[in-house]
């Protein structure tokens, strides 16, 4: 079966739904699989008048042997063309509901959850990321069990983290720089350890939201902490490797997960995590591999990074069982084909 994905562009963009979107592209492709990826140009998902017009462009351009898959993200901009993808059996790849992004205001949030919730209902089915994704379009969206399917992300093989070898405790976070990430609640937890010695590297996309990115720098500065952080940027795949291999902790505040990709790839590494309860993290992480600590609780983030710098020892422990936990981790390749078997 031909298979025509639809995603906002750009689709060479860094963040981990892309990541996800682009494996399983290649992963249809590797298993014989035909796939196409059109990139709908306009602002996502609260669409403008360029959005709607490319969304429109591309569904009258599909060829009629093809199954469409549509990203969450550009869900919304089919607004109005509910009949249209239930006659095509369209799929929705859900990782996360758009309706559950920080940083919107109440009523853009309520429009897309009505939005969202008329969409789904009018797809062929729903692949998502996660078990806790799964759970909340059924409870919250109207979905139904036998429409829903889970195709978590997968891994790479991943050498173990020898860590920095240094005194100064090397933290790594992995995360757009956009709200719904908590860089500034993690900026905020560890300006309270003064008295450790630690240094953060932030990597992360800028351009998703560059007035917040240029934000969090503008904090590290007025919490006395610029010397300690160095945002790096979007890098990934080779280019990121070497920060992996030399941090001794990733740590992660995000307040809303539709499965928590970054901190799967800590675990592949050994590395032992600082990170918070949100979408699948709490299923991932054991409490032997790392800390979790609630969303929006930096009181409680900063006590667990403080154990976490200042105990050596405790961090060598929970690197191993970090490491444990990461080869048990499916391969992109077994969530490739378990992705086909969901479309069809």
């Amino acid at each position: 079966m031909h298979v025509t994905l639809l995603v906002p562009a750009p689709f060479n963009s860094l963040s981990g739904g892309y990541e996800y979107d682009r494996r399983m592209v290649d992963g249809l492709r590797a298993l014989g699989r035909s796939v196409d990826v059109v990139e709908l140009a306009g602002t996502h998902p609260l669409t403008d008048a360029i959005a709607r017009d490319a969304a429109c462009a591309a569904w009258d351009a599909l060829p009629t042997d093809t199954r469409p898959i549509i990203d969450g993200l550009a869900l919304p901009a089919f607004a109005g063309m509910d009949d249209a993808l239930a006659a095509r059996g369209a799929i929705g790849l859900i990782h996360h509901p758009t309706a559950l992004e920080t940083g919107l205001s109440d009523s853009d949030q309520a429009a897309l959850h009505r939005l969202e919730q008329r969409l789904y209902a009018h797809l062929g089915r729903l692949i998502v990321t996660s078990e806790p994704t799964a759970e909340r379009l059924i409870a919250d969206f109207g979905t139904t069990p036998n429409r829903t399917h889970v195709v978590v992300p997968g891994t790479d093989d991943a050498t173990r983290s020898p860590g920095s070898g240094r005194e100064t405790c090397e933290i790594l976070s992995v995360g757009a720089l956009i709200p719904r990430k908590g860089h500034d609640i993690l900026l905020r937890a560890l300006a309270r350890l003064f008295d450790l010695d630690w240094h953060l590297t932030i990597v992360g996309a800028t351009g998703r939201d560059p007035v917040h990115a240029t934000g969090l720098q503008a904090l590290a500065e007025e919490l006395g902490i610029a010397r300690q952080v160095h945002f790096a940027g979007a890098i990934s795949g080779a280019d990121l490797e070497p920060l992996w291999q030399a941090a001794d902790l990733f740590a992660l505040a995000s307040l809303f997960e539709g499965y928590g990709m970054a901190t799967a790839e800590a675990l592949k590494r050994g590395l032992p995590v600082a990170v918070t309860a949100v979408g699948a993290v709490p299923t991932l992480v054991s409490p032997e591999a790392g800390t979790i600590s609630p969303p929006h609780d930096r009181d409680q983030l900063s006590k667990s990074l403080r154990r976490l710098i200042f105990g050596r020892e405790l961090r060598g422990y929970m690197a191993e069982i970090a490491w444990q936990a990461g080869q048990t981790l499916p391969s992109w390749e077994t969530q490739a084909a378990l992705f086909a078997a969901a479309i069809g």
